[in-house]
C-alpha cells in the first residue's frame, strides 16, 4: 500500500511535467522559424548597410569625373574607366606611401607590444614603492585628448630633430598607455604560482617574463598587436603635422594631397581609398581567425 501511494503521489507530477515540456517543445517549435526568418532578415538588412557604402565607393572609383554626379547615380557604370588609379602610378609615389604605412605601423605595433608586456608585468607582479601612483598617473594621461598635446609634442620632435623621419612617426605611438592598461589587466588575472616557484629557484624577473608570462599572455599580445596595427594604418593627424616631404607620406596624407587641388576629383580620392583598404583587408583576413582564438582564449582562461 505504501509502494501505490508513493506511485499515486509521485505519477501526476510526472505527467504534469511532461505535458509542460510538451507544450513549451510545440510553441518553440511554432516560433522558431519566424524567429529565424526574422533574425535572416536584420541580417541581410545589416549586412546592406554596412556593404552598400562600400560598393559606391568602388562603383566611384571606376567612373569618369562627368558621370559622378548624374542622376539617378549609376551604380554598375556601363563603361569601367580605371585611370583613376593609374593616377597614382603614374603622377605620384603610392608604392612609396604604401612602404612607409605599412613599415611604420609593423615597427609601431612590434615595439610597444613588447615594452607593453614587459611595463604590464611590472605593474601586474613585481611590488615596488609608488607603484599604484604612477599606474594611476600612467592612466590619467588616457583623458588628455590627443589635440591638447599636439602642439607641444611637435616641438619636442623638431627640436631632436626628427621632422620629415620615421622617428617622428614611431616614436610619439608608442606612449600611448592603453596597451599598459590592457596588458596590465590580463598579467594579474594569471595564477601565481609559476612565478613564485621560478623566484625561488633564483630566476630573474626578465627570465620570468620571458619564460613564463610571455606564452601565457599571447592571446591579449595578439588582440593588442591588431588594434595597434589598425589604429597606426588609419593616423592621419600626427603624419599630417610631422611629414610635409612627399615622399615620407604615408597611405592617408598622401590620399588626403590629392584633395589639396583646383578642382576636387573624387573618382581620384575614392580610387585611393579603395587602394589604401587592400593592405589592411588582407592583414584583417590573415589575423582574423588568431584574433578570434586569442579573444576567447582570453575570455575562458579561468
Amino acid at each position: 500500500m505504501v509502494r501505490h501511494r508513493g506511485n499515486e503521489n509521485t505519477n501526476p507530477f510526472t505527467f504534469r511535467q511532461s505535458m509542460r515540456r510538451i507544450f513549451a517543445m510545440r510553441r518553440g517549435s511554432e516560433a522558431g522559424p519566424f524567429l529565424t526568418f526574422i533574425s535572416y532578415v536584420f541580417a541581410i538588412i545589416a549586412f546592406l548597410i554596412a556593404v552598400l557604402p562600400f560598393f559606391y565607393i568602388v562603383s566611384t572609383s571606376i567612373k569618369r569625373s562627368k558621370f559622378l554626379f548624374e542622376y539617378p547615380p549609376q551604380w554598375i557604370p556601363k563603361t569601367l574607366f580605371w585611370g583613376n588609379f593609374l593616377h597614382y602610378f603614374e603622377k605620384t609615389p603610392f608604392l612609396r606611401w604604401t612602404f612607409n604605412t605599412l613599415f611604420v605601423a609593423l615597427a609601431v605595433t612590434l615595439v610597444k607590444v613588447l615594452i607593453d608586456s614587459m611595463a604590464g608585468y611590472a605593474f601586474a607582479k613585481i611590488q615596488f614603492p609608488g607603484k599604484n601612483l604612477l599606474f594611476i598617473a600612467v592612466i590619467a594621461t588616457l583623458m588628455i585628448p590627443f589635440s591638447a598635446i599636439l602642439i607641444p609634442l611637435w616641438f619636442e620632435v623638431r627640436a631632436m630633430g626628427f621632422l620629415n623621419t620615421y622617428w617622428a612617426l614611431i616614436l610619439p605611438p608608442l606612449a600611448n598607455p592603453l596597451g599598459i592598461f590592457l596588458m596590465r589587466s590580463f598579467i594579474e588575472s594569471l595564477p601565481s604560482d609559476l612565478e613564485n616557484a621560478a623566484r625561488l629557484d633564483g630566476t630573474s624577473e626578465f627570465g620570468i617574463y620571458a619564460t613564463i608570462i610571455l606564452p601565457l599572455v599571447r592571446p591579449a599580445m595578439v588582440v593588442l598587436g591588431i588594434l595597434t596595427f589598425n589604429l597606426q594604418y588609419i593616423s592621419l593627424l600626427w603624419p599630417l603635422s610631422t611629414v610635409t616631404r612627399n615622399e615620407m607620406l604615408v597611405l592617408t596624407t598622401g590620399i588626403a594631397t590629392q584633395r589639396a587641388r583646383t578642382i576636387v576629383d573624387y573618382g581620384i580620392l575614392t580610387a585611393g581609398a579603395v587602394m589604401a583598404m587592400i593592405p589592411i583587408t588582407i592583414f584583417f583576413l590573415l589575423m582574423q581567425r588568431q584574433f578570434i582564438a586569442s579573444s576567447l582564449a582570453g575570455a575562458l582562461k579561468q
